[in-house]
């Protein structure tokens, strides 16, 4: 049951999911600390925004230039959200490489994130999955409200089997399969990538993006290891949600996730303790506590090293 191989691939999405529904809005400089330190603890992907108009997700106006100011730090991927042409255009403006274009599996999701029918949606987003690929950009594409819907509550999975059929015959790299508003449980997480997995090619990886709106998102992200994904989304903190569905809270937390698979002897990569700081400063900056776990849990005291060692 638990003879996981290789490592797991963890892509933080707080700068764009985590800060998406934000009212305080957080400042180029700001955003480019925070990448800082999601660099430095090792995070290797990371999703810096989406290029969405910024009258929808006001959080998300200065995506085009976190992009120019970054500086790539080798090993590191840096993604963003992507849902129409006009999003596609801004990115290969800025030199985007890596890309996450979306549709959702809800009909009300759907109308209310793009004003578009699931079929309308998926139509319209293939040849902007066609051009980003003939750009040369690696392209993630997304099933929003695969394992449930914040307005319609089960989601068909032949729907969503049908959708990653689609995207797979594309070309794309990467299928992410999102619990959009947390509502999944360990066995339908099980059920559903286990069936994708069977239903498309080998070579193109699955992931899953994990809310734990109520409290299972860690238990669905070992029911997704026990499926065989292995790269999956979290947010430092646990911070998330979005505008368009109703109480759908915080993404399960890059820290928490980090942590479950050290002790599990999985490699990450990634440092979770020196994921607390950001944290903090997150906490200091937004005036709340975020529901991550692992940030706020001192170090054990064989983990503390003593001065006189």
């Amino acid at each position: 049951m638990f003879a996981f191989d290789g490592t797991v691939l963890i892509e933080d999405e707080f700068l764009r999911d985590g800060l998406q529904n934000e009212k305080r809005l957080f400042s180029l400089e700001e955003k480019l600390g925070f990448l800082a330190q999601l660099e430095a603890a090792g995070v290797k992907r990371i999703q810096i925004g989406s290029f969405v108009h910024p009258k929808w997700v006001p959080q998300m106006a200065n995506t085009d230039e976190l992009f120019t100011c970054l500086k790539p730090r080798e090993g590191v991927t840096y993604t963003a959200l992507v849902l129409n042409g006009a999003g596609l255009e801004r990115a290969l403006a800025v030199g985007a490489k890596h890309l996450s274009i979306s549709v959702s599996a809800s009909e009300t999701h759907s109308q209310k994130n793009t004003n578009r029918s699931v079929d309308g949606g998926r139509a319209k987003i293939k040849p902007v999955i066609e051009k980003a690929l003939s750009e040369g950009i690696l392209v993630r594409a997304g099933i929003q409200s695969a394992l449930g819907c914040g307005f319609e509550g089960h989601i068909d999975p032949d729907r969503v089997s049908d959708i990653a059929r689609d995207f797979a015959a594309m070309g794309v790299q990467e299928i992410n399969i999102a619990d959009s508003a947390g509502l999944s449980n360990p066995r339908a997480v099980y059920e559903l990538c286990r069936r994708l997995r069977d239903e498309t090619p080998a070579n193109v990886a699955l992931s899953l993006h994990l809310h734990d709106t109520r409290g299972l998102g860690i238990a669905n992200f070992v029911a997704g290891l026990q499926a065989g994904v292995r790269i999956f989304d979290a947010a430092v903190g646990g911070l998330g949600g979005c505008p368009f569905i109703p109480k759908a809270t915080g993404n399960v937390a890059t820290e928490d996730v980090a942590f479950v698979c050290e002790e599990m002897g999985i490699e990450t990569g990634i440092n979770w303790q020196m994921l607390r700081e950001p944290v903090e400063r997150a906490e200091a900056l937004l005036k709340r506590k975020l529901p991550g776990r692992m940030s706020h849990m001192p170090p054990p005291p064989w983990a503390q090293h003593s001065e006189d060692k």
